[in-house]
């Protein structure tokens, strides 16, 4: 499993003062007419915090959690030096992770779509099957090479629980397709039925828009 992007979020309970910071720190973007908030990009490590004039601070970005922390050390740093009276001490929260990982397998999507209850799968206009899982509260994007994307997770405990329980179902079903030359074949017609289908939709809402 590894993590693609934690979204986290902060409040200092106290005004920023934006122009001030943006005028004094290089490598921030602030256009208040089309944003609210100031867009610091980090290198080191590599991630975005949004600060709002409220307060308010987005982490966005960050693989880890150390990696949060450290974005949020920056920016009440820099809120400080902007002379705002930035709290001792100040919690943040995880609003969500977004993490993939590879099954052993392949997976039969038509299969579990047909028996994983909370699922959608409309291939012709996305390949992956959607599964919403209830506990933990998280939503899967699973597809037909065994790659899996989780999305909603607070923790990364409750990805690894997710994760867990979906291989668990996903076994209980028969999803887990064996690869032979006939199921090869089988893919490749389905996935060259698709492309056809998506080709034509496609030059059709091309020759509609001609008109």
């Amino acid at each position: 499993m590894r993590v693609e992007n934690i979204v986290a979020s902060a409040s200092l309970g106290v005004e920023v003062p934006l122009e001030k910071i943006v005028s004094k720190m290089e490598g921030m973007e602030y256009e208040p007419e089309q944003f609210p908030g100031l867009v610091y990009r980090m290198t080191d490590p590599k991630a975005a915090a949004l600060i709002f004039g409220s307060g308010k601070i987005v982490c966005t970005g960050a693989r880890s959690l150390d990696d949060v922390k450290e974005v949020f050390r920056k920016v009440v740093l820099i809120v400080k030096k902007s002379g705002a009276k930035v709290p001792k001490e100040y919690k943040f929260q995880v609003e969500n992770i977004v993490s993939s990982a590879k099954l052993e397998s392949k997976l039969n999507l038509d299969d579990i779509a047909f028996n994983l209850e909370n699922s959608e799968y409309e291939p012709e206009q996305f390949p992956g099957l959607v599964y919403r899982m209830t506990e933990p509260k998280v939503a899967f994007l699973l597809f037909g090479s065994g790659k899996i994307v989780i999305t909603g997770a607070r923790s990364v405990k409750d990805v690894n629980t997710a994760v867990e329980k979906v291989s668990r179902k996903l076994k209980a079903i028969g999803a887990f397709k064996k690869e032979t030359p006939e199921s090869i074949e089988e893919d490749r017609k389905k996935e060259a039925k698709i492309a056809s289908k998506k080709a034509a939709k496609e030059a059709a809402a091309a020759a509609a828009g001609k008109k």
